[in-house]
């Protein structure tokens, strides 16, 4: 539990420090390339991401489970991964490049746009390398890499190539500023990780790539690259579906609220690096009480900060919205929805984090149905607006509550599933988090109907998270809460 809490607390930080980072990004890419230059470029990299997540081939938390059983050298065990993914990538780089109509579905693009191909691989470089580290416990690169290299490169890259796009001979700078500056920051980001990767690992000991050998791998990692891919495809599968049914610019005030929801959700990437691989102990040992209790822990420090985050951006969302440019406060919908969709995916995703290991098939099935009913929903919702008349941002909203609907569905299913399989009870709820919610939608409302927009943001999103953390703090939270907080001596973190 200190080890959770260490990783927790090390990439909460993280997760403050991306926050700091991408929304001057979201500023400079609202204001000054606009609507729809963000809708496209938010198409395409649903694309590229997708490709570079299934060339990890399931190995971002597939590795944990190959270094534990400790079968090859550590580093041979990595390399090998490694390896694997730059075959996959360059297969899938070669036919975007060749065929780029998947990433540009509208025919707008120019060549700059098609080296987002680039970026495939280092991206499963980075997903694999990461997890790797946090099997050692090594958050704090992951903090460098994702929390600051990544974003910060991002933002300052995307506003100069729009100050050079200004020049006359460089116009093509500010058409595709956003890939360029894309493809600079996820370089940067798996560059900052080669450090770290060799004075953790070192180089290969005797190691000789065998195509076998390979193969076996990726049929071994076949379930978890499935899951994953669905996994993945339930936070893009909503804009990717609103894409073909509205324009580019719907599709880019439906990022942007994306973006800002999405941030809750990286709080859940502040303790999975470090949950897979105690899991993985654990199930060594056969400790099932241990992996319960780890996962309800977990599941409520999730749930808590998400809720928490998610009325802070909700009620004053006009004024989030507002952030990135006017035109953008037609998603204040899809913003509430996505943002519930958050909170109501935090047991799923603990539960999940269990579930790849003790039962993949049955999770993978369940995964697949998840999916499969959230593109039902969000179809339905589009067909829906367009027979009553309701404009695009109806449909955005439409889309975002799908999602809410079927995650929450899926955190239950996987909730009971890995209550089953461990025969402990699995919960993540505590009565104190709807005290919490009231005393904080009130302050909230209070907020809204006497302060100016302005203030809103600057004054109302602390004090709407300090009413709500209060009441958290004092009636919800438990010794083992605290620990989140609290350092640990150095011995015990080890032994935790």
């Amino acid at each position: 539990m200190a080890a959770l809490a260490k990783g927790g607390r090390t990439n909460f930080l993280g997760f403050l420090m991306r926050l700091a980072g991408n929304i001057p990004f979201l500023f400079i890419a609202g204001r000054l390339y606009g609507a729809a230059s963000l809708g496209r470029y938010a198409y395409a990299l649903i694309i590229v991401q997708f490709a570079a997540m299934l060339c990890t081939l399931g190995q971002k938390r597939g590795i944990a489970q190959q270094l534990a059983e400790g079968k090859h050298h550590p580093a041979n065990i990595v390399a090998n991964s490694l390896l694997l993914s730059l075959m996959l990538s360059t297969v899938a780089a070669l036919f975007l490049w060749f065929v780029p109509a998947p990433m540009f579905p509208s025919g707008n693009y120019s060549d700059l746009d098609r080296l987002l191909v680039l970026t495939i691989f280092p991206t499963a470089f980075g997903d694999i390398v990461l997890s790797a580290l946090a099997y050692r416990y090594d958050i704090a690169t992951t903090v460098r890499a994702r929390s600051i290299v990544e974003p910060w490169s991002l933002s300052i890259t995307a506003g100069l190539l729009y100050l050079v796009g200004t020049w006359t001979w460089f116009d093509g700078m500010k058409e595709s500023g956003l890939s360029l500056a894309y493809i600079v920051s996820i370089i940067a980001s798996a560059l900052a990780m080669v450090r770290p990767l060799i004075r953790s690992y070192g180089w290969p000991k005797l190691w000789r790539p065998h195509p076998l050998h390979i193969g076996r791998l990726a049929l071994d990692n076949a379930p978890l690259a499935v899951a994953d891919a669905v996994e993945w495809g339930t936070r893009k599968l909503d804009i990717a579906i609103l894409g073909i049914f509205a324009t580019p610019t719907s599709v880019g005030v439906y990022y942007v609220a994306q973006q800002f929801a999405s941030l809750p959700q990286k709080l859940k990437t502040s303790f999975e690096p470090i949950l897979g691989p105690v899991i993985t102990r654990n199930l060594k040992e056969q400790n099932y009480a241990g992996i319960a209790r780890q996962v309800c822990q977990v599941g409520f420090w999730i749930t808590a900060a998400q809720a928490g985050i998610a009325l802070a951006l909700g009620i004053p969302g006009r004024g989030v919205l507002g952030l990135t440019g006017p035109q953008f406060v037609g998603g204040l919908g899809a913003l509430c929805f996505l943002l519930g969709a958050e909170v109501g995916a935090a047991t799923a995703v603990v539960s999940e984090a269990a579930l790849i290991y003790i039962a993949p098939m049955r999770n993978l099935f369940v995964s697949v149905a998840t999916i499969a009913l959230q593109a039902v929903l969000t179809v339905a919702g589009m067909y829906v607006d367009r027979a009553f008349g309701l404009d695009e941002m109806d449909q955005a909203s439409s889309a975002a509550g799908a999602l809410m609907v079927t995650l929450s569905i899926a955190s239950i299913v996987k909730s009971q599933m890995l209550a089953r399989s461990l025969k402990m009870p699995i919960s993540t709820w505590r009565w104190p988090l709807v005290g919490a919610a009231v005393v904080a939608s009130l302050v909230g409302w209070a907020i809204v109907t006497w302060l100016p927009e302005a203030w809103q943001i600057g004054f109302g999103v602390p004090a709407i998270l300090a009413s709500y953390c209060a009441v958290i703090w004092h009636f919800g939270f438990g010794p083992d809460d605290r620990m989140l907080f609290r350092r640990q001596p150095a011995a015990q973190e080890q032994t935790g």
